[in-house]
């Protein structure tokens, strides 16, 4: 069992004390589990601790999970009567899609996922509001912004045609809800850079915000596990976490030979 209790106090102290150095209420700050390459089981014993929001980077990876939370659920429901039991899991979860999504993947990530973190062009963007309209559903999406200048980072460049394009067509896409923006620092960078990584994406929200007012961008996600306290200094309304609750992660060899089908082109 990892010792994620131990873990979410010493994650939940540094946030805190993160916020009061910002001037801002701890519940401004929210906090998404990034539950990528750990079993259902971690997420449950996350969300008995609490933790009801979550982050997964590939389809095909926790289509495999969404099954074993379903039959969890379902053995709740049939030891008490009423779904979401025992209380502490009352909260319904919610697990968002914040890796790149391919296209051809678009509809299963609907069906799957609370909502998609990582839009990044319109091909995508329409895929998923077919996908969700069929489901009859409103899916809430964040547009994933590359602000960095790292040939494995994704997104949507700011000042591209591509970005004025998407930003142009999403109020036309009626089953999508756009929340705001995503956007990963690079790594190994000194602090000035992070930080004016993620200040740059609180100012392109901002002059979003002002030029396509039929628009939602409530949402700042951005910020992880080795930037998330520069993140909140600089606007971060939400902070992705992983390593720092769940510990160190598979090499990339394993997690590609785990699941082939979202490393596949």
């Amino acid at each position: 069992m990892l010792p994620l209790k131990e873990n979410l106090e010493r994650l939940e102290a540094a946030i805190e004390q993160a916020c009061r150095r910002a001037g801002r209420p701890r519940h401004d700050v929210e906090l998404m589990a990034v539950s990528k390459t750990y079993p259902a089981a971690t997420i449950i014993e996350a969300g008995e601790l609490g933790l009801g929001l979550f982050g997964e980077n590939r389809v095909q990876e926790f289509a495999a999970k969404a099954e074993a939370l379903a039959q969890w659920r379902f053995s709740q429901v049939s030891k008490t009567g009423r779904p979401g039991a025992p209380a502490a899991f009352d909260k319904q979860i919610q697990v968002h899609l914040i890796g790149h999504l391919q296209t051809n993947k678009a509809a299963k990530a609907a069906e799957l996922f609370d909502a998609v973190d990582s839009v990044d062009s319109v091909r995508v963007a329409e895929r998923l509001n077919e996908a969700a309209e069929k489901l009859h559903k409103r899916l809430p999406v964040l547009i994933e912004v590359k602000l960095s200048a790292e040939e494995t980072k994704a997104g949507v460049e700011p000042e591209s045609t591509g970005a004025a394009a998407l930003l142009e067509r999403l109020p036309d896409l009626k089953h999508l809800h756009l929340r705001g923006l995503m956007t990963i620092a690079p790594w190994g960078v000194a602090e000035d850079v992070t930080r004016g990584c993620f200040r740059s994406l609180r100012e392109w929200r901002d002059r979003w915000a002002a030029t396509h007012p039929k628009l939602n961008f409530d949402v700042l996600s951005m910020g992880m596990s080795g930037d998330f306290a520069i993140a909140i200094e600089e606007g971060a309304t939400r902070i992705r976490i992983g390593t720092a609750l769940f510990g160190k992660r598979p090499p990339m060899a394993e997690q590609r030979k785990a699941f082939p089908e979202d490393f596949a082109e």
